[in-house]
């Protein structure tokens, strides 16, 4: 069982300033269960909820808006109005691996991780409602409970003890979430199968019509240069030398254009990523798979006019206007 409290408080360094920052209340077993991983430092420790310590773990995202390339670790940030000792730096979690929990949760790379105790004592537990022109204060001893279990085929079942233990100790009424990630991840998992067919039937179009854009080009030039071709075959061009000439025109075309395709595509994160604080994750051998996927549709969609150009009669090649 993960309890945790999740407060929203701006968090400053210097100038630099999170505003309504997302701030969780949790235990040092918190890294386990969301299988989250430590970039510098260390995590919170069972130390530091006994002595009710003001110390702070930075998601990667948090850390790059409060300290940019500085080194964090041993500094302060201010959370609210009180100051919190930075000891870790999690590792970027935007690379789309599985996170369970983290399934329909805000990014995690923005969070920011203080002791339990310390968001209990600094920063209280009650909470004020508005009912009815009235006002109440309640308080709120978690915001977020996270339970574990030995395999998945205890999920269903555990799910529902917890939810009947919430609807004994909650009588006013439904005021809680439970979230299944099972569910969640397959809800995940199907839009995720939809943005890629979606996508993916994009980039097939956009290299089917680049691929006839390249023939048509290819195939105007042949026509253009069809006395050079003649006097090449003339002067004794072979009909491979007259193809490999062609197919090396198509190669450097294709190239060129995805050359500049990687550039747009590397600008657009980066653009996105400071423009917003949405983080982007760009993987190198996609990089590499987009360049030789372009390179290889030239050369499939060049073929053609390359060998049209070699197959052509030199007699009649060099009678062409």
């Amino acid at each position: 069982t993960l309890p945790s409290s999740l407060l929203r408080k701006d968090a400053q360094r210097g100038r630099r300033r999170i505003t309504n920052a997302r701030i969780l209340g949790t235990t040092p077993q918190y890294l386990k269960v969301k299988n989250l991983a430590l970039h510098r430092g260390r995590f919170l420790t069972d130390t530091d909820l006994h002595v009710t310590a003001n110390v702070a773990a930075l998601g990667a995202g948090a850390s790059k808006r409060l300290f940019g390339y500085e080194d964090p670790l041993g500094k302060d940030v201010l959370l609210g109005t009180n100051a919190y000792r930075v000891v870790g730096v999690l590792k970027d979690q935007s690379s789309g691996s599985e996170q369970p929990g983290a399934v329909g949760h805000a990014n995690l790379n923005n969070d920011i991780y203080i002791p339990i105790t310390a968001a209990r004592r600094r920063f209280g537990e009650l909470q004020m409602i508005v009912r009815a022109g009235s006002m109440e204060f309640e308080r709120t001893q978690l915001s977020e409970i996270t339970l574990t279990v030995a395999n998945e085929t205890l999920v269903s079942q555990t799910a529902e003890m917890a939810r009947t233990l919430l609807e004994k100790k909650h009588p006013r009424g439904n005021d809680f979430e439970l979230q299944v990630p099972l569910e969640l991840l397959r809800q995940a998992e199907q839009e995720k199968r939809i943005w890629n067919l979606v996508l993916g039937s994009i980039a097939g179009i956009a290299l089917l019509v680049g691929g006839i854009g390249i023939m048509n080009i290819m195939l105007a030039t042949v026509t253009e240069r069809t006395r050079e071709i003649g006097i090449r075959r003339a002067l004794g061009a072979r009909r491979r030398d007259i193809t490999a000439q062609f197919l090396v025109e198509t190669t450097v075309l294709s190239s060129t254009g995805g050359l500049l395709g990687i550039v747009v595509g590397i600008a657009i994160p980066l653009v996105v990523t400071s423009a917003s604080e949405i983080e982007t994750y760009l993987s190198w051998w996609s990089v590499v798979l987009a360049f030789g996927i372009s390179v290889a549709t030239g050369i499939m969609f060049g073929m053609y006019p390359a060998r049209r150009a070699a197959m052509m009669d030199p007699i009649e090649a060099l009678r062409h206007e």
